[in-house]
């Protein structure tokens, strides 16, 4: 799809950091957001309430029965866009990233996602991937590099890929796929690193991390709703794209500006994080560098937020939950 500016968008995953960021950046630019969530969702209260937004109650494994045309046609709602697939079981720790049976789920579950976006008169169905499709490199990643996933949940990411691919073009659809790096900002998952070290600092503990000399990218929460909007509307059908600052630089280097920004605005004492208490995993990640250029070429995507900034905002969004 070229300039296909969307009016309305189906998402699913959208209580986690980046759904949360497209849905505010839809409402300020005025597209209408259909957000497809589990009732039972602990994270049903982060859904921005507006006349934009319709909650939908629709969790992965009732997304193959959902009745599109009788939901759209009792509520007379409009038909969506653009649909981003960003749910996803098991996805964090390394023992449910193994839980085989459940990838394969996840694997169904976005094939019937593809199906619901035909259902729901999409024109392009955009799906979220990830680094783990890529297992380790030592290079800056591309949409070109070789794929030699590692864990389970790499594995069916990169299938669910190929296969929503597949099925798009049988069903006459648009197909965009994404692989994103760490994206880290409000609404964040409470086990990641950023979300943790930000955790310990202001609880006045000094956090334990690895050695920290990992090379990382980390790219903002709204930043990565930014490039996914872009793809919307600019991206090119049958490509993948990299989610990422396109700017890398050592774990520790991002730990520290973590501390003092964590510091700044809790007014608690600058931490001294303890490198090498935590050991590196089995199959550690030392290299996680993205080429963007791509993205870039086709959207016009750059980041608006530095790490600095977008940890702020993240701190400052942690601070009004306690």
């Amino acid at each position: 799809m070229k300039d296909g500016h969307p009016g309305t968008i189906a998402v699913t995953g959208a209580t986690g950091a980046i759904g949360l960021a497209l849905i505010r950046l839809c409402i300020e630019r005025g597209i209408r957001v259909y957000v497809f969530v589990r009732e039972d969702s602990a994270r049903l209260s982060r859904i921005p309430e507006d006349p934009l937004v319709k909650v939908i109650y629709c969790s992965l494994d009732e997304m193959a029965s959902f009745d599109a045309e009788a939901f759209f046609g009792e509520n007379d709602l409009p038909a969506a866009d653009v649909f981003f697939h960003m749910a996803w079981m098991n996805a964090f720790g390394a023992e449910a990233r193994n839980d085989l049976r459940t990838q394969i789920k996840n694997l169904d579950y976005a094939i019937d996602a593809a199906d619901l976006a035909k259902r729901l008169g999409c024109r392009l169905f955009i799906g979220a991937g990830s680094q783990a499709e890529y297992g380790r490199a030592d290079c800056a990643l591309t949409p070109d590099t070789p794929c030699h996933p590692e864990n389970g949940y790499g594995m069916a990411k990169l299938a669910a890929g190929q296969m929503t691919r597949l099925q798009c073009e049988k069903l006459g659809m648009d197909h965009i796929w994404t692989r994103i790096l760490s994206v880290y900002g409000p609404g964040d998952g409470e086990g990641t690193l950023v979300m943790s070290i930000i955790r310990d600092v202001l609880a006045g503990k000094n956090p334990e991390c690895t050695k920290g000399e990992q090379i990382w990218d980390y790219i903002y929460s709204r930043d990565a709703a930014r490039a996914l909007l872009l793809l919307a509307e600019k991206g090119v059908s049958g490509r993948t794209y990299l989610i990422a600052s396109g700017s890398a630089g050592p774990l520790r280097d991002h730990i520290e500006k973590i501390c003092a920004v964590c510091a700044e605005e809790g007014g608690v004492r600058r931490a001294d994080p303890v490198y090498g208490a935590r050991p590196y995993g089995d199959r550690q990640v030392m290299h996680l560098e993205a080429d963007i250029s791509s993205l870039t070429e086709d959207t016009g995507f750059v980041p608006e937020t530095s790490f600095e900034e977008g940890i702020r905002e993240t701190v400052r969004w942690m601070l009004m939950r306690t």
